[in-house]
């Protein structure tokens, strides 16, 4: 290898690195590996283990319901509320067709559980017609599945971290439990994805028990924003969590000492729920900054930030999101020289996620601090900047 390859070399391992591909990317915080370290375990399938019982019973608590169940992750938890709603054979659940349940979760509700998903077109904010989700429940004609159970996402992360409205969560809920919907005595049950939930809580400025009030099951990620490492806590009724302990075993979720993990939980929810308004703040100056270059080619809707998540749309028809995110995770000599670098003359990468999108997704969470962000902005203003120049306004 050349000298010169070698610096090349150096200068790559020594870039600083904005890494805001999802919050899935925090880290534990230091409290946090401290509580793991010294964390009081037991067997937690015997329902032993002492820091997992104080997590599942605080996060019950703090939504309003009867117990809560550590499982291994989001995925898990919105699985078995749909086997646990939809324990009849023959029956659906309907779900917005931007959701994750419907997009990224292998479609484990029909391939394991054995209910169907139908889907309701999402609107922008993360909502779905009640008009047509009053149409399209079924449970009459023996020809037709049972609709047993709806699903809404909280916030909606392909919507763009959208705060789902209370009102909408308002009249859904009574839709719901107007007589005549449902099958016989059982109404129709409702669960919320609330992987980030407490974002929403937060931009409403509300409790989450306000939020999943009407509710029978929630879903909270502990490991996106809350920056533990692993785990979900899925809530509802004592009922439910009974039959939801019972399927995690066959799930293969049934974890021993792991109130290791639990711990972890604990903390996120002392301490960095409280901070999760300085995310929102900083996804906020990201926008402002992108929509204030005005350019032809890629742009944000400032007014549909509300969260943690940033959309950047490409407007550029020219232009892919995954070739943009790749531009970004790349430094050129020609930036370093214009100075697009860190205090110490690194280079600047940041790693934005873009599948088959429209757009590129960036996302917050407690280790992005006000130094990041500065640095991200600085990247994007450069490499829309050079995007600009390559397709100019006509």
């Amino acid at each position: 290898m050349q000298i010169s390859e070698l610096i090349n070399l150096q200068k790559m391992t020594t870039h600083s690195v904005v890494d805001l591909r999802s919050d899935t990317v925090s880290q534990p915080t230091d409290k946090m590996r401290a509580r793991m370290a010294a964390a009081v375990v037991g067997d937690d399938v015997y329902g032993e283990d002492p820091t997992v019982n104080e997590l599942e019973a605080r996060t019950a608590a703090i939504f309003g319901k009867e117990a809560g169940l550590f499982v291994p992750s989001g995925t898990m938890g919105n699985l078995l509320a749909i086997m646990v709603h939809c324990h009849r054979r023959g029956t659906e659940a309907l779900v917005g067709d931007l959701s994750h349940i419907f997009l990224y979760e292998q479609g484990g509700a029909s391939h394991l559980a054995g209910v169907q998903l139908a889907t309701l077109k999402n609107e922008q904010d993360g909502t779905f017609s009640l008009q047509d989700l009053r149409r399209r429940i079924r449970h009459e004609d023996c020809h037709e599945p049972i609709t047993s159970l709806v699903v809404v996402e909280q916030t909606h992360n392909i919507c763009g971290g959208k705060v789902v409205p209370l009102a909408f969560l308002d009249e859904l809920a009574a839709l719901v439990r107007q007589p005549g919907v449902g099958t016989g005595n059982a109404r129709i049950a409702l669960h919320m994805d609330g992987a980030r939930v407490f974002n929403a809580a937060t931009a409403l400025g509300v409790g989450v028990e306000r939020i999943c009030r009407d509710f029978d099951s929630v879903s909270i990620c502990l490991s996106k924003g809350l920056s533990a490492p692993v785990g979900s806590v899925l809530v509802g009724s004592k009922a439910f969590i009974t039959e939801a302990h019972r399927l995690r075993k066959a799930l293969g979720g049934g974890m021993r000492q792991v109130g290791v993990l639990a711990a972890a939980g604990l903390v996120a929810l002392d301490e960095v729920v409280p901070l999760l308004s300085k995310d929102h703040e900083r996804t906020k100056k990201i926008a402002k900054a992108i929509y204030g270059l005005n350019s032809p080619n890629i742009t944000v809707d400032l007014e549909s930030v509300q969260s943690n998540i940033l959309l950047v749309e490409i407007t550029q028809p020219k232009l892919k999101a995954s070739e943009f995110s790749t531009r970004l995770s790349i430094v050129d000599a020609g930036e370093v020289e214009a100075g697009v670098t860190d205090k110490n003359g690194a280079g600047i990468v940041v790693k934005a996620s873009a599948r088959d999108w429209a757009f590129a997704r960036l996302v917050l969470y407690h280790q992005v601090d006000d130094e990041q962000v500065d640095l991200a902005i600085k990247k994007l203003k450069y490499v829309i900047g050079q995007y600009d120049k390559q397709w100019p306004r006509t």
